[in-house]
């Protein structure tokens, strides 16, 4: 079992980013292509088009919540587990793992009864009612991909925790291989053998086993947490403090289910008064339209997020070992980073939007289709320099044990500006109106952000030593 690791205190920052962030980039990237991989083959399909388009855009949040029960789970845990090496208490490591298995198997499974209940409620919620067509597509992939939700629940918690125990690429590799079995059965499913939004969910599904399957396999071969069975006896006080330290990445995900909930829902009630949108036959547009540019939105996320997340080991640890000067260093290297990876979102948004909608089959759409695509990406998109900064400081705030700021901050982003503007704005400016929700909530939340991350620099700097990230821990 290997526990030396002190390579963190002593490698270079820049090279410990590059070990730690990019294959977690590269996992979080691949996950995303399972939704938007389905999105991309839908949309291109004549027989499903902006009707499964929209479906799609509809079931979406029902992954995000899944989401959001697995990186509380598996986030809290990799934190946990470098707070612990960093102080060198391997053995509350090896209980955080254990402890966080059990967690996510029980999530899994209670979700998806949750789902299969109240599945006519929930897609009503995210706006699938807009029209007959839109409800029978939105019904049929809902059914399919709350079947896999226990596999994509535990495959998307474990992922942290194998990074945590010093496997980034292996935590890379898994959901890599998952997502090429999706890309390669879905134009299969549903181009070869026509079976629609059920193919495409049921290819999303096998991907999703695949990547669970290599979870179990690493958790029976870690190197630095070693598992015994009296480590799956749930400790309180650890399922406390593990869970506690994922909460931001938890309400970071529900609040924008909540958001989410209040867009799609607005698109529907105030689509139905736009003098084209109010046609039955063009009412889906508007949500599988606002549906493309969140998918988007969601690469350009989960390259900042990975970028982020995979700093979780290296502050964790150096924070446990009170190594503030690294811990700054890396901080501001990040934050530099992450500007950059929204300038050139931002580039891509505004100047290439007619190229970006070609990928989600415009090219069988109307031309409001079009018009209206473009607008919402040079609108919805055009603060999200800020969005990747803000993302980006509410994760390493967390890392540091922070769990107060960081959640309050994400709280503050995504259910007081998020929900706030866009059930506002639309009473202004209608439609646009939940455009202009996205970029208005990013500007206020740079501004509280600046604060905090001022304000942290400070006590970065202080020459004292850290001996306790975490008063609770």
């Amino acid at each position: 079992m290997e526990q030396n690791r002190s390579f963190l205190a002593e490698e270079k920052i820049s090279v410990l980013m590059k070990k730690y962030a990019v294959p977690c980039i590269i996992s979080l990237l691949v996950g995303a292509l399972y939704n938007i991989v389905d999105q991309i083959f839908i949309a291109n399909a004549s027989y499903l088009g902006s009707y499964g388009n929209a479906a799609n855009t509809v079931v979406f949040p029902l992954t995000v919540i899944a989401l959001a029960a697995a990186v509380m789970i598996g986030d809290g845990c990799c934190a946990f587990v470098s707070l612990s090496l960093g102080k060198d208490q391997p053995e509350r490591a090896s209980v955080s793992v254990g402890n966080s298995i059990i967690m996510s198997v029980l999530t899994g499974i209670v979700l998806t009864a949750v789902y299969l209940i109240f599945n006519e409620q929930i897609i009503a919620l995210f706006g699938g009612t807009v029209n007959e067509e839109t409800f029978r597509y939105s019904k049929e992939y809902f059914f399919w991909i709350t079947v896999g939700i226990p596999f994509y629940v535990f495959g998307q918690a474990m992922n942290p925790v194998i990074r945590a125990d010093g496997s980034p690429k292996f935590a890379m590799l898994s959901t890599f291989s998952g997502a090429v079995i999706n890309i390669i059965l879905d134009p299969l499913f549903i181009f070869v053998f026509r079976m629609g939004m059920k193919g495409a969910a049921i290819a999303t599904i096998i991907g999703q086993i695949v990547t669970a399957a290599f979870a179990v396999w690493y958790l029976l071969h870690m190197k630095t947490v070693r598992l015994e069975r009296s480590n799956f006896v749930p400790d309180g006080n650890i399922i406390k403090n593990t869970l506690s330290l994922g909460i931001c990445s938890f309400l970071s995900q529900i609040s924008l289910v909540a958001a989410m909930a209040a867009i799609n829902n607005m698109i529907r009630k105030y689509g139905a008064m736009d003098e084209v949108f109010g046609q039955q036959e063009y009412a889906q547009i508007p949500m599988a339209v606002v549906g493309i540019v969140m998918k988007f939105f969601q690469i350009v996320i989960s390259i900042v997020v990975g970028m982020a997340a995979g700093c979780i080991p290296i502050v964790g640890f150096n924070m446990g070992a009170g190594h503030k000067n690294r811990v700054r260093k890396l901080f501001t290297m990040l934050l530099c980073s992450e500007g950059i990876v929204g300038a050139v979102s931002l580039v891509i948004a505004e100047v290439f939007p007619n190229q970006l909608i070609r990928i989600f089959g415009a090219a069988n759409e109307s031309i409001y289709y079009t018009n209206f695509a473009v607008r919402a990406f040079r609108i919805y998109l055009c603060m999200i320099v800020f969005a990747c900064i803000n993302k980006a400081a509410f994760i390493f705030l967390q890392a540091m044990g922070k769990a107060a700021a960081s959640t309050m901050l994400s709280m503050v982003r995504e259910i007081v500006f998020g929900v706030g503007f866009a059930l506002l704005l639309p009473i202004f400016f209608g439609l646009d109106g939940v455009l202009y929700s996205m970029p208005v909530s990013d500007i206020l939340t740079a501004i509280l952000s600046f604060v905090v991350i001022a304000l942290t620099y400070r006590q970065l700097s202080d020459k004292e030593h850290i001996s306790e990230p975490l008063a609770a821990f």
